[in-house]
């Protein structure tokens, strides 16, 4: 008899224990950025550290009403931090113009024309939004050409992976930047 009490009074214990153990780690694994806030870290010789606030030197052309005010709503969107690395001023066009990290990663909101693109040229469409890369001698330049008004994200070499960081503006993009109909034909589905 009581080693049927003994069982019971085990079995209740694991019936309240396990669903509080798993409350437990499921409140811990959302606490510390759960599935959203996981992102993998950036390459060893681009990890975060003391980074450079002085501003960054960008161009900044004088905008037509239309896109000066997309490229407004753009920079609006953006975050204060992508990936560990902190937003820096700008020297020029803060409406239109943001940079992050040192070395920095800018973004270039209306600066330039649309890149023309081959129709077998290679095309990224990343979380919605569609870019085409061109790599210079230091740095990658990612221009969307899926969009009303381009924007173009140079990401320095020495971050691995430039479509990783790229990836962070599209969300940005989507919410701000209108996309238009003629689009290269690997940017559709």
């Amino acid at each position: 008899m009581a080693d049927q009490a003994t069982r019971g009074a085990a079995r209740l214990a694991a019936l309240i224990a396990v669903p509080i153990a798993l409350l437990a780690g499921l409140i811990a694994f959302w606490s510390l950025g759960g599935l959203h806030g996981a992102r993998p870290a950036a390459s060893a010789s681009a990890s975060p550290g003391p980074q450079s606030t002085a501003p960054v030197a960008m161009p900044a052309p004088s905008l037509a009403d239309r896109p000066a005010t997309v490229c407004r709503a753009l920079i609006a969107q953006l975050p204060s931090q992508i990936r560990g690395l902190d937003d820096r001023p700008v020297t020029a066009g803060p409406e239109q113009n943001a940079a992050y990290g040192d070395p920095a990663i800018t973004v270039g909101c209306g600066s330039g024309p649309m890149p023309s693109v081959a129709p077998t040229a290679d095309v990224f469409v990343l979380s919605g939004v569609c870019w085409y890369a061109q790599q210079g001698k230091d740095t990658s330049t990612w221009t969307t050409v899926d969009r009303e008004v381009p924007v173009a994200v140079t990401v320095p070499s020495r971050y691995d992976q430039p479509a990783q960081w790229v990836i962070e503006f599209s969300g940005p993009v989507v919410a701000s930047v209108p996309s238009i109909a003629d689009t290269p034909s690997g940017c559709r589905n």
